[in-house]
């Protein structure tokens, strides 16, 4: 079983995770931009973090055989503080970078007015650099949070084909699949989607422009939940087609509209900017 997992935060998992999820079928990943938990209080702090992503993330993924790449963004959360909306200013000279291959998360949190201008910026950002558009839907009120989202991509200059709708449920999903744009769900042990809750949605909506993510950050998540969903499909009678649409074929067709999405790993470099991922001996 191939993986590839359209939405994890490696930033917060250790190089376990790295090796479980190689063992488990895990092959390539993208890593979007975060709220951290910690408020960041200038946008120095948002570029180094970005250089993290486009340095040492893919330097410590690719030690275990997995392709790294990302996506990059002022995320809704800190779109709130008006220390962190220069960031803005300062995106387009990362988005040209090779390994990004979206714009995200961007999205709503609390659908605030700040909230507004910072996806209706992004998604012209993404249109402006021909980028497809990672898009955080809100923990709360979901079903309003969509339409309010899809109200601002409609109004928009990027098609719905280069926009991925993230953690769907039940309540959204075919509103989301209506609209043209790809959907996603993230697998969580107690929030969120389940293995079972997502054999349901298949069962129903179908393989097609789907995709199914761990979304492992630093609360309580598991990196290993995309080789649980596709036990989970093998069990309730899915094929192993239907397994790798969903954990491979689709994430590769979305982030392959960036024209720069690289699934091989080169033979890594023993350091990155003089540093290794190993600690004491020689």
């Amino acid at each position: 079983m191939r993986i590839f997992d359209p939405h994890i935060h490696m930033t917060s998992r250790t190089t376990d995770d790295y090796q479980a999820m190689y063992d488990a079928g895990v092959r390539a990943l993208v890593e979007p931009s975060f709220w951290l938990g910690q408020p960041r209080t200038s946008p120095a702090s948002f570029f180094d973090y970005f250089d993290a992503l486009l340095g040492w993330e893919p330097f410590r993924a690719a030690q275990y055989g997995i392709a790294h790449q990302c996506t990059l963004a002022l995320n809704p959360k800190e779109a709130n503080d008006p220390r962190c909306v220069p960031v803005l200013d300062a995106l387009p000279r990362y988005l040209v970078k090779d390994s990004v291959v979206a714009v995200g998360e961007i999205g709503y949190d609390s659908m605030t007015p700040a909230e507004d201008t910072a996806l209706a910026a992004q998604l012209q950002l993404a249109a402006d650099h021909e980028l497809p558009a990672l898009v955080h839907t809100p923990h709360r009120d979901k079903l309003a949070g969509l339409h309010r989202t899809l109200d601002v991509i409609r109004e928009s200059h990027l098609s719905p084909e280069r926009v991925l709708l993230d953690h769907l449920n039940e309540t959204t999903v075919k509103d989301a699949l209506d609209s043209g744009c790809w959907a996603g769900f993230s697998i969580y042990p107690d929030t969120k989607m389940d293995e079972d809750r997502m054999i349901a949605v298949l069962r129903i909506h179908g393989t097609e422009k789907i995709l199914v993510n761990s979304a492992a950050d630093w609360g309580r998540s598991d990196p290993l939940k995309t080789r649980k969903v596709g036990d989970a499909m093998l069990a309730a009678g899915f094929g192993e087609d239907d397994v790798d649409q969903v954990l491979w074929r689709n994430p590769v067709a979305f982030y392959g509209q960036s024209g720069r999405l690289q699934l091989g790993v080169a033979a890594p470099e023993p350091l990155h900017e003089g540093n290794s991922i190993l600690r004491g001996g020689e």
